[in-house]
C-alpha cells in the first residue's frame, strides 16, 4: 500500500483527504491510502516517518510550510524559488520538498480572467509560508506586491493600520493567505476598508472552508470580485500526484 498524507496543525478543516480519496476511487487507483497526520509541533515529524515507513508522498499545510524545510534532503527549484514547501516526495529514504502552491495560485488567478495589465498591483494578506508561494507566482505575473503583516520587518511589508482608503485605491487585487475566517472562526476577517471596494477590485481568498468567507462576503457586497481556494487546491493536489508519481 502506498501511503500518502497531509501534515499540519490543526487539520480538521482540510478537504484534502476527502479529495485524494474520491480521486483513488474514481480514477481506480489501487493501493493507495491518504491520511490526515495532525503534529502539534514540527519536532515530530521524524516520528511520524519512522512510525510509517510506506510513506511515499506528502502535503504540507500551516504552520508548518517552512518549518519542515530543515527536516528534508533537498529542496526542487519550485521549493527554491517559493522558500516554503508543500509537496514532499519521499523515495528510498529520500526526502525532497517541492511547491504546488504557487503553480495552483498562479494559474487559478489567470483562470479567474480578471483583467491583469501593466499598472495592477496586489496586497498580499499575511507573510507565511503561503505567501510566499503568492509573490512568487505574481511576480511572474509581472504584478507588482505589498505584503500586510501583523509585525512588518522590512520596508516591503506593512501593517494592517496602515491600510487606508487612500492606500488601497492602489491596488487593485487583495490576497488573504491567513487562516483569518477559517473554519470554525468563520466571524473573523482582515481589518480592511472594506467601504472603498468596488468592482474594479478581486479578493482571493486562499481558504475554501467555508466557500464563502466573510473577507469574501465584505468585498462582493461592493460589487468586487471574489474567489476562494477551493480550485487552488484542486490544481496543487494534481500538480502534488504528478510529484510523487513522476
Amino acid at each position: 500500500m502506498r501511503q500518502f498524507g497531509l501534515i499540519g496543525y490543526p487539520l480538521s478543516h482540510s478537504f484534502s483527504k476527502k479529495y485524494f480519496t474520491e480521486k483513488f476511487e474514481r480514477e481506480n487507483i489501487a493501493q493507495a491510502n491518504y491520511e490526515l497526520y495532525e503534529l502539534s509541533s514540527i519536532d515530530l515529524f521524524p516520528a511520524l516517518l519512522a512510525k510509517h515507513p510506506d510513506l511515499v508522498g506528502l502535503n504540507v499545510t500551516i504552520p508548518y510550510k517552512q518549518a519542515v524545510m530543515p527536516y528534508l534532503d533537498a529542496l526542487d527549484t519550485s521549493a527554491q524559488k517559493v522558500g516554503a514547501v508543500n509537496v514532499i516526495k519521499i523515495e528510498n529514504g529520500k526526502k525532497t520538498g517541492f511547491n504546488s502552491d504557487y503553480y495552483g495560485f498562479k494559474q487559478s488567478l489567470i483562470n479567474s480572467h480578471f483583467p491583469i495589465n501593466a499598472n495592477t498591483k496586489a496586497l498580499v494578506l499575511g507573510s507565511g509560508g503561503a505567501s510566499k508561494a503568492v509573490i512568487a507566482a505574481l511576480s511572474d505575473l509581472a504584478i507588482q506586491c505589498k505584503i500586510v503583516s501583523r509585525n512588518p520587518v522590512n520596508d516591503q511589508q506593512i501593517a494592517y493600520k496602515s491600510i487606508t482608503s487612500e492606500l488601497i485605491a492602489n491596488y487593485q487585487i487583495i490576497v488573504n493567505t491567513t487562516p483569518l475566517g477559517m473554519h470554525p472562526h468563520t466571524n473573523a476577517c482582515p481589518d480592511l476598508p472594506y467601504e472603498a471596494l468596488n468592482e474594479n477590485y478581486l479578493l482571493f481568498d486562499l481558504l475554501y472552508n467555508p466557500s464563502e468567507t466573510l473577507f469574501m462576503k465584505k468585498g462582493a457586497a461592493q460589487g468586487a470580485q471574489v474567489l476562494n481556494g477551493l480550485e487552488m487546491l484542486h490544481l496543487q493536489a494534481e500538480k502534488s500526484w504528478k510529484i510523487w508519481n513522476q
